[in-house]
């Protein structure tokens, strides 16, 4: 059996780009509207002439823009896959190795060491992933046929060719996210251009080859987000089982208002204090709750979603060397970690799934091949990769 999944996934994304001359010339005129603009806001012609002249649109980049979330991700499949046994001790090791850089930035900005290095390992897991969009012609694409956020597209794009006037930057380093975001710890341009910082003293600001710049400028951010030196940022609680009290982030009160309310820490003991906390239980009273300060929020900026701010304070914690979370996630089918899901893929691709080349990301051809799995193992098509569907194709 072999399916047609990539051959129509194929063609539906190519037929954007098919359309003849007349809209390859409206891109190139596009451009070139696009490259008066960013001379006029101050790029050089020469910067400007190298990154856009002849640019053709990428067609994975509009893609991607355009596609929906098919589903809700459980919190469980979010952070088995992000705070896996591989990155934790993988991150360990990196921390071992950059112990003189980390440690610097911790006494310079007042950030926990451990946070800093695990937004490093979720955003480009230790600088192994940075992205392979080529920025300009992602950029460019985006301003002249997303067909929304132009000003912010041509901001972002300004942005990342004055790096290259400043000297920051080569040309050819501007690489990363489909989105614009690149460098180690993927600063969007206008973000590199604010708050990005010189740490290893070579006078340029370099995020892409230089791991200290990246560090340092990650802690400058979290800084100027409002970390709080020596604080908190999260600690797991239980609530009770009936618990219909406040929820949210922004919803703080001190430690000891929680204790009145019936909540304790996971380990079952009290709660005490004045500091300030909002309460979070992202699957619900059942699952794992969490009292989250104002460091949290700082974490929260980096990228506006709880999940990754969850995500990033648990593999901080677990490369400080604490433990899981104690309490079980309310699920009888948990979310696979990466080496799982790598191997879902190769057991898929045997049982003759066109899926492409296995690589451990669960994108639309997977989860298409997974709901069809499930169908046929009489399970119910979630097109998830979980731990049901896995032990059914013989994943251990």
């Amino acid at each position: 059996m072999r399916t047609r999944i990539g051959t129509i996934a194929l063609f539906s994304s190519l037929s954007v780009f098919l359309a003849g001359p007349a809209a390859a010339q409206s891109f190139s005129s596009c451009v070139a509207k696009l490259k008066a603009a960013v001379i006029q806001n101050g790029v050089s012609q020469a910067t400007a002439s190298r990154a856009l002249d002849g640019l053709q649109p990428d067609e994975k980049v509009l893609r991607l823009s355009k596609v929906q979330p098919e589903y809700k991700t459980p919190i469980w499949d979010y952070l088995g896959f992000l705070v896996d046994d591989r990155r934790i001790a993988e991150g360990q090791a990196m921390m071992r190795k950059y112990d003189s850089i980390l440690r610097s930035a911790e006494r310079n900005f007042g950030v926990s060491r451990y946070v800093i290095a695990a937004v490093w390992g979720v955003e480009t897991d230790y600088g192994r992933e940075v992205g392979t969009s080529y920025l300009p012609q992602a950029l460019s694409t985006l301003y002249c046929q997303s067909g929304k956020r132009a000003d912010f597209w041509r901001g972002e794009l300004t942005a990342a060719l004055k790096l290259v006037d400043r000297g920051d930057l080569q040309l050819d380093e501007l690489y990363g996210s489909w989105a614009g975001a690149f460098g180690q710890t993927q600063f969007i341009p206008t973000t590199y251009q604010r708050l990005a910082v010189d740490f290893d003293g070579d006078g340029r600001r370099d995020l892409v080859r230089s791991t200290a710049d990246a560090l340092g400028s990650t802690a400058n951010y979290l800084k100027r987000a409002g970390w709080r030196s020596g604080e908190s940022w999260l600690i797991e609680v239980r609530v009770p089982a009936n618990y219909s009290g406040p929820t949210g982030r922004k919803g703080k009160a001190p430690l000891s208002t929680w204790a009145k309310r019936g909540i304790v820490r996971a380990d079952g003991s009290q709660l005490s204090g004045g500091a300030q906390a909002g309460l979070l239980l992202p699957a619900g009273p059942r699952g794992p709750g969490f009292l989250v300060f104002r460091n949290f929020d700082a974490i929260y900026a980096y990228n506006h979603a709880e999940s990754y701010a969850l995500a990033i304070s648990h593999l901080a914690d677990r490369l400080a060397g604490y433990p899981a979370f104690r309490t079980a996630w309310p699920t009888d089918d948990p979310g696979l970690d990466r080496d799982q899901r790598l191997h879902l893929q190769k057991l898929l691709i045997a049982k003759g799934y066109d899926i492409g080349e296995a690589d451990g990301k669960i994108g639309p051809l997977t989860r298409t091949a997974i709901e069809d799995a499930e169908k046929r193992h009489g399970l119910p098509p979630t097109g998830r990769a979980g731990l049901k569907i896995y032990r059914a194709l013989g994943g251990g």
